[in-house]
């Protein structure tokens, strides 16, 4: 495959872009994304080459959207439907959790419900408690749903690929923070398994799984701690569901100590869910306890000193893989 560079938001464009050319039952609806292009101008370019029987203004109506796309969805299309920010979940609820996650065991696996939902999620742009949230955990508890964390282009483009072909109802969580970051993007059309993590940076000291963002963090993270002597290895799961445990565990089993470090609350965040997962997989090869860094149990702060003591940052990470070998060396 040919690469060059391109934004994240460019990558996930050329995604949604390709699979809309192979297969015209794919179309797009939401607030603003075709004139405008979306808030966050994920969807520039498309209501030009696809027209606006593809590419759908709708009212400011989450549910109705979301309620919209499952019906289309179970008809045989193939709807992209996005929801500006993450938070804005909370109006559309049922129609994610009672509808489009149960309506194929409802219909005894007769029924594909290939909808996919987009949204920006994260905080760092001082957008306030109720535009900066990164709500996985509620929807990686949900039988029924699939939920993707690009961390990088080359996966914004992959992953969405994938979650548009997939037959079940995929979640991409976007993280407005790496919208305008650069990497290596093929041309050609590609997918990455859903369900695949990546091993970003290995190492033989301590293993850092982190998700979204926090994988940018992760790497600086682990350059400064090489300066140390200290080899970190960055695993970034890509699917938080289904989450491809057998990585993680892999690698724990090779370095011994495991910090999961996410941008969301700590309390009840997918980082439980994985320390619990390497707990009954990989105790034995535990140097340390797991170590869980994220966010504290509050509403993300608007003022941008506090945001910026709110979400996890290479030092918190570096700190706390100082504290695992410590505590072995102990």
């Amino acid at each position: 495959m040919s690469a060059r560079e391109l934004t994240y938001v460019k990558a996930f464009n050329e995604g949604l872009r390709q699979v809309m050319r192979a297969d015209d039952d794919v179309f797009v609806a939401g607030e603003d994304v075709a004139g405008y292009g979306g808030v966050f101008h994920m969807f520039d370019g498309l209501l030009d080459e696809f027209g606006p029987r593809r590419v759908v203004d709708t009212p400011i109506s989450e549910s109705a959207l979301v309620g919209m796309g499952v019906g289309a969805a179970v008809r045989g299309l193939r709807p992209v439907v996005d929801l500006m920010f993450m938070d804005f979940l909370g109006v559309c609820m049922d129609q994610v959790v009672n509808q489009a996650a149960k309506m194929k065991f409802m219909f005894g696996g007769e029924l594909s419900v290939p909808l996919t939902i987009t949204t920006a999620s994260g905080a760092g742009l001082g957008a306030a408690a109720q535009h900066s949230q990164s709500l996985e955990a509620w929807l990686a508890h949900v039988p029924g749903l699939k939920v993707v964390m690009p961390a990088t282009p080359y996966d914004a483009k992959g992953l969405t690929v994938a979650a548009v072909r997939d037959d079940n109802p995929v979640v991409i969580m976007l993280n407005k923070l790496l919208l305008g970051a650069k990497g290596p993007v093929p041309e050609e059309t590609y997918a990455v398994p859903l369900g695949t993590a990546a091993t970003v940076r290995p190492g033989s000291d301590v293993t850092v799984i982190a998700l979204g963002r926090m994988v940018t963090e992760a790497l600086a993270a682990a350059e400064e701690l090489a300066a140390d002597g200290i080899d970190a290895e960055v695993i970034d799961p890509r699917t938080v569901q289904p989450l491809d445990s057998e990585t993680l565990v892999a690698s724990v089993r090779r370095t011994n100590r495991v910090m999961v470090v996410h941008e969301a609350v700590t309390f009840s965040g997918i980082g439980a869910e994985i320390a619990a997962q390497i707990q009954d997989e990989a105790f034995d090869y535990l140097d340390a306890p797991v170590l869980r860094v994220g966010a504290p149990f509050s509403p993300v702060p608007f003022s941008p000193v506090l945001e910026k003591q709110y979400v996890p940052d290479r030092a918190r990470i570096a700190a706390g893989c100082r504290r695992l070998i410590e505590r072995r060396a102990a």
